[in-house]
């Protein structure tokens, strides 16, 4: 569902015809006019994700029926949890909450994050974002990968870290800041440089290494640097279920400010 309005009033008095007009859309129609959307999007992970774009709950339903007809299951749908609308829809066709993920305003200021004292520990050093050699820092991204998947398992991850088909989460080392211990890259933090609020994407660090203070110094890093850039705020993702990514944020001062579901069908 949207706000789009493709349609006037008296839709539900009107026949909805559902026609799959490529292999990956559908199209609502109701008199020839187009009163909603269905389109599907293969991740690189393999999962299958749909979008429904309807303002009337009838025509919505119509085209989760015809789109979950033609398609295999498991089958996702990401949704805003401020939309219970469009929640409801999809539980209507059968969707359940997989995951939720909240999403936080992260300040940059060391004012306010208190990272201004923040130092990495003995022997580690920070890499600003940009510095990263690639060949060490996609070992890192397969070291880390190994090691999320022997516990919390990579599903878990965020769909724009997910892995791609050639096995790799890295596609551009310029968005990276690493911390390097004994020659080694041990941790790191991606930065999408959107504009105005730049995006957190991942924080990792290798599982030997955790509560020494190396993610809190590299956020420190990269929080600076978009500080001295005159940007007052970056914002990110943080699973639910993450209880250490949630403390780390909401420990420098971070807010959340809005969340995401994502549901499945089995």
């Amino acid at each position: 569902m949207s706000t789009g309005q493709y349609f006037a009033a008296g839709i539900e008095e009107r026949p909805v015809v559902v026609d799959r007009v490529a292999e990956l859309r559908w199209h609502a129609l109701a008199d020839d006019l187009v009163v909603g959307r269905g389109d599907v999007a293969h991740r690189p992970d393999g999962r299958t994700f749909l979008s429904i774009n309807a303002w009337h709950g009838a025509v919505f339903d119509r085209l989760a029926e015809a789109m979950l007809a033609a398609l295999p299951t498991p089958l996702y749908t990401v949704v805003d949890e401020a939309e219970p609308e469009v929640v409801a829809g999809w539980e209507r066709a059968g969707f359940t909450v997989g995951r939720r993920e909240w999403e936080y305003l992260v300040p940059t200021d060391p004012r306010l994050t208190r990272l201004d004292a923040a130092r990495p520990p003995s022997g580690v050093t920070v890499l600003p974002v940009g510095e990263a050699q690639d060949g060490p820092l996609r070992a890192l991204d397969r070291a880390v990968r190994e090691e999320v998947e022997a516990t919390a398992g990579w599903h878990t991850m965020p769909a724009e870290v997910l892995p791609r088909p050639e096995g790799t989460t890295v596609l551009y080392s310029s968005k990276y800041a690493v911390a390097e211990h004994n020659g080694q890259y041990v941790g790191l933090v991606r930065v999408a440089p959107v504009t105005r609020q730049p995006r957190i994407g991942l924080v990792a660090v290798r599982a030997g290494l955790h509560r020494r203070g190396i993610a809190r110094a590299l956020l420190a890093r990269v929080l600076g640097e978009l500080h001295s850039c005159g940007i007052e705020r970056a914002t990110t993702e943080v699973n639910e279920s993450n209880e250490a990514a949630r403390a780390l944020f909401e420990g420098i001062g971070a807010q959340r400010c809005g969340g995401n579901l994502e549901l499945v069908r089995h």
